[in-house]
């Protein structure tokens, strides 16, 4: 197969500092589709939150960790730090709206599953409810919050919160022969652009395994 190779008058090149001199900041788009982040937290008050953060993904495979940036100091990595515990919950095409909803910024004495119309079902080993209509969550306790630095080593607006997973729950229906079937949560994620998302498809996928 030929590979084209793109030499530097094909590339639209710049230095982020600098300024990207386009429409719209390509990286989120570039960075994507990303999983979404959608945490349930409780306050120290016993207040629930349930939020989006596009920053999300999984970061160690035994034992598992994940984690999702937050940019500023939101009401979700205030509560994990006061409580040491949050819940991942699956984003998914029939729960997009309700998810969009969660995104709201509003006071942190609202109860945001109210809010968003949504189930809190309670965990077994953390004390944040999980949103009961996804199929899929991770229990999670706090590992780490990092404040993020730039090359300056000046303090960034944004903090990485580190949890480990330690319960899982999925809805039987997506276990097929003992594997999990991405494709049949129909799992929604962050494709870039003020507005953009991709559903994921069983059309979508191919198989390549790695070299041994």
């Amino acid at each position: 197969m030929t590979r084209e190779i793109f030499d530097d008058a094909a590339m639209h090149s710049y230095e982020p500092a600098a300024g990207h001199g386009l429409r719209h900041d390509p990286f989120n788009a570039i960075v994507g589709p990303r999983p979404i982040g959608w945490i349930a937290s409780r306050n120290d008050q016993g207040v629930l939150n349930v939020a989006p953060y596009s920053f999300f993904n999984a970061f160690n495979y035994t034992p598992p960790i994940v984690g999702f940036a937050s940019t500023g100091w939101k009401h979700t990595a205030a509560n994990i730090k006061a409580t040491g515990e949050f819940v991942w919950n699956l984003a998914t095409r029939r729960l997009a709206e309700a998810m969009n909803a969660s995104s709201a910024t509003i006071e942190g004495s609202t109860d945001k599953f109210a809010l968003a119309g949504v189930t809190p079902v309670p965990c077994r080993l953390v004390d944040v409810p999980r949103v009961g209509e996804s199929p899929v969550a991770f229990e999670c306790r706090l590992l780490q919050q990092i404040q993020l630095h730039d090359l300056d080593g000046n303090a960034v607006e944004t903090w990485l919160t580190l949890g480990q997973v330690v319960a899982v729950h999925i809805d039987r229906n997506l276990l097929r022969d003992g594997v999990y079937d991405t494709a049949a949560a129909h799992p929604i994620l962050r494709a870039g652009g003020p507005s953009a998302y991709i559903e994921v498809e069983a059309a979508a996928f191919f198989d390549m395994r790695r070299p041994r």
